[in-house]
């Protein structure tokens, strides 16, 4: 099984996912950007873009390296990644489920105003990081429909990432 953990850049996928695995027995952390990393690093370089989730070999290695990893280790795959683009949701999607791979599909959520607070606060990249700032209205957009049928959401505005891992755990156990 795969449990992917979307939501905006910043919002605690990463630090939430770490948190899942350890209180899921039997899985592990498979962050689907380092298939974007392994691209960048082709030279000479792809086509230029803002963004390696528009490349289209990145969807299908994630669904094959997703494949490969669980094929050989089995157990649960817990996936921090956001993916805002419907289509690119649905040709990773379409391509685990092809091979057999139930996904529960988690939304990492927090109102604009926290998302602000937290990028202005951010350690990582540095506060107020245009990167992180630029994908707010797109994931408002995408959280305001097709997200909103697709996944479940976890609004993590007054939650711990510990309160949001249980809660995901929890309901992958149900």
């Amino acid at each position: 099984m795969i449990v992917w953990i979307n939501g905006t850049h910043g919002v605690g996928k990463t630090t939430t996912s770490s948190l899942v695995q350890q209180l899921l027995p039997g899985s592990r952390v498979f962050d689907a950007e380092m298939v974007g990393v392994t691209l960048m690093s082709v030279t000479p370089g792809l086509p230029e873009t803002d963004n390696f989730q528009h490349w289209p070999p990145w969807r299908p290695l994630v669904v094959e390296t997703a494949r490969r990893i669980l094929d050989y280790t089995g157990g649960t795959l817990v996936m921090p990644m956001t993916v805002l683009v419907e289509p690119y949701w649905r040709e990773i999607s379409t391509g685990l489920a092809d091979h057999g791979i139930p996904i529960r599909h988690f939304v990492l959520h927090a109102d604009q105003g926290t998302l602000r607070e937290r990028i202005a606060g951010d350690t990582v990249l540095g506060p107020n990081s245009p990167f992180r700032l630029r994908y707010l209205e797109p994931y408002a957009e995408a959280a305001a429909t097709w997200l909103r049928r697709e996944a479940e959401f976890v609004d993590t505005t007054h939650l711990t990432a510990a309160e949001a891992a249980q809660r995901i755990a929890e309901a992958v156990e149900r």
